[in-house]
Order: structure tokens, then C-alpha cells, then sequence
């Protein structure tokens, strides 16, 4: 069983390579959730901010404000 650890000479690299591989992998299944997180929560910011500028009263325009 250690032999199989160890890899022969080569253990520290395959493992070490190994650790990487599911490190980059994990980034890379979790930058895309946080980044739609951090975009939808700007986005209901940019809503609220423009319906906080209307007037009571006043119909919303068809403008787009960008």
C-alpha cells in the first residue's frame, strides 16, 4: 500500500499534481456561481437605485438609464 502512495521516486509529484488538479478544479466550478451572485446582487441594486428616484406619482418612463 505505501508503494502505491509513494509512486516510486515519483509520489511527491504525482501527488502534488494531483492536489492542483482538484484545487483548479473546484476554483473553477466556484468562480462562476459567486460571480452570478455578485451580478445579480448589483443588479437588484441598479433597480432599487432607479426606483428610489422616481417620483410618487410620476408613470415610469421608457428610458433606459445605463
Amino acid at each position: 500500500m505505501s508503494q502505491a502512495f509513494s509512486m516510486g521516486a515519483y509520489g511527491f509529484y504525482v501527488w502534488s499534481a494531483v492536489a492542483v488538479f482538484f484545487i483548479v478544479l473546484l476554483i473553477d466550478t466556484l468562480a462562476p456561481l459567486a460571480r452570478r451572485r455578485r451580478n445579480l446582487r448589483e443588479l437588484r441594486a441598479r433597480i432599487a437605485r432607479q426606483e428610489n428616484r422616481r417620483r410618487p406619482g410620476t408613470p415610469p418612463s421608457n428610458e433606459s438609464n445605463a
